[in-house]
């Protein structure tokens, strides 16, 4: 497991850096197969944030706290991963088994509206079901989510209603 710790605007400590890194270790052996953790850290005033990402055979985890204290940001995150992986769990596990049997990975560009372009995402273009996009698109707590339909082999998107709902995007 490869656990990056980096900080925004200051040096990142070595004391920050064992604490995140003795904190993170116990995701390698609840979630098995971690390939990255990145634990991104930015101070503001007297103001922590602490964004960390967990990536594990084409699953992010991400969770982000605020705080006034550095330390308990990256237990609060920590904690929150942990409620996120335990509320997954067997979701996660059966789809580690299903992607595991998929090899084809393309990089699709995230284009926002005619205004001036300032950042580009990749992300991988697996082919996934409904229920896991939608899935995947709670783990990463965003509103809306593209992926390729495992039933159509078409990009699709999954999207929050305000209503609480999901809707789904097809092209005709």
């Amino acid at each position: 497991m490869d656990i990056n710790v980096r900080s925004r605007k200051n040096a990142v400590t070595p004391a920050m850096r064992e604490y995140a890194e003795k904190r993170l270790k116990k995701f390698d052996k609840m979630m098995g197969g971690v390939d990255e953790v990145t634990v991104l850290h930015d101070a503001v005033k007297d103001t922590h944030s602490v964004e960390v990402t967990i990536f594990v055979d084409g699953v992010i985890l991400r969770s982000e706290v605020s705080g006034p204290d550095m330390y308990a940001c990256v237990d609060g995150a920590v904690d929150k991963l942990e409620r996120q992986v335990r509320k997954h769990k067997t979701k996660l596990e059966k789809r580690f088994r299903k992607e595991a049997q998929r090899t084809s990975m393309q990089a699709l560009e995230e284009l926002p509206n005619e205004q001036k372009l300032v950042k580009t995402k990749h992300f991988d273009k697996k082919p996934l079901t409904v229920e896991e996009a939608i899935m995947q698109m709670e783990l990463l707590e965003h509103t809306f989510f593209a992926f390729v339909n495992a039933d159509t082999n078409e990009i699709n998107i999954v999207y929050k209603r305000k209503d609480e709902d999901y809707g789904l995007l097809q092209p005709e």
